[in-house]
């Protein structure tokens, strides 16, 4: 039996090419979908939780909230599926604390590969989860009376959008899940951030509704911009502001979180 040594292409620099990183991403984001494979209860998180939300808040708020069922789940098909996009980019720092406290990342440090493909790669197999989420739920909406009359052109850029502010989010995930000690702690983080934004935007409920000091939060909350935009692009309608604002602050989350991600992941990996 022989060894065989494998090579990364490098730069002048010592650097891995760009070819070579991408090929190499594209196999960590690999290894990370076929996990599925191995672990079918990632199944209940990125496929059953949806489907649960999409009928607990169609059934059992839609009468009390709009009048009807099929009233609010026109409205608030949207919302859910934003608030489960972001609860979704919590998995993104769950399996990056897992990989390292397990010492998955020793191992692959001792591979030809560059530092950062398998992080990358975990974001970008994470990002194709959101999306099967995304498109698991809009048809459930469907088969449940949801229309998405602002057109398959309205869905593609509303899908494009909730991608890059997933994208944008997924580095916070990235820096709690390098500074978080255990997963446990991961997990309750998450629910202490998530949780208040998305209730406190339109994502579920009319802004109007709410009190005035809420109402003050709410018109600035970046799950309000992005719930009102995604609604727009699949509904219809004047959509310019909250889609700007969205594009704007997931500009400024991975501004501000992507330095300092990578940083923390350069001090563990």
């Amino acid at each position: 039996m022989t060894a065989t040594t494998i090579t990364a292409p490098l730069t002048a620099s010592g650097r891995v090419k760009p070819l070579a990183w991408g090929r190499q991403t594209l196999t960590m984001a690999w290894r990370s979908l076929v996990a599925v494979k191995h672990n079918p209860l990632e199944l209940v998180d990125y496929s059953v939780t949806p489907i649960m939300f999409v009928f607990l808040f169609t059934y059992v708020l839609g009468g009390q909230m709009a009048g009807s069922p099929d009233a609010y789940l026109k409205y608030a098909l949207p919302g859910i599926i934003v608030q489960n996009t972001l609860f979704m980019t919590m998995y993104t720092a769950m399996a990056l604390n897992t990989d390292l406290t397990k010492g998955v990342f020793d191992r692959l440090r001792s591979l030809p590969i560059a530092r950062s493909a398998p992080l990358i790669g975990r974001i970008t197999a994470d990002l194709a989860k959101h999306v099967w989420a995304m498109l698991l739920m809009i048809g459930l909406g469907l088969l449940l009376g949801f229309r998405v009359t602002g057109g398959f052109g309205g869905f593609l850029a509303g899908a494009l959008l909730l991608v890059v502010f997933a994208a944008a989010v997924s580095w916070t995930a990235v820096l709690i899940g390098m500074l978080a000690g255990d997963v446990e702690k991961v997990q309750a983080f998450a629910f202490t951030l998530i949780f208040p934004i998305t209730f406190t935007s339109s994502a579920f409920v009319v802004v109007d509704t709410m009190p005035g000091w809420l109402q003050a939060w709410s018109d600035v909350n970046p799950v309000t911009h992005l719930s009102d935009a995604f609604r727009g692009l699949l509904l219809g309608g004047p959509v310019a502001e909250p889609v700007l604002w969205s594009l704007l602050w997931a500009a400024g989350i991975a501004a501000v979180f992507c330095p300092l991600a990578m940083r923390a992941y350069r001090a563990k990996v």
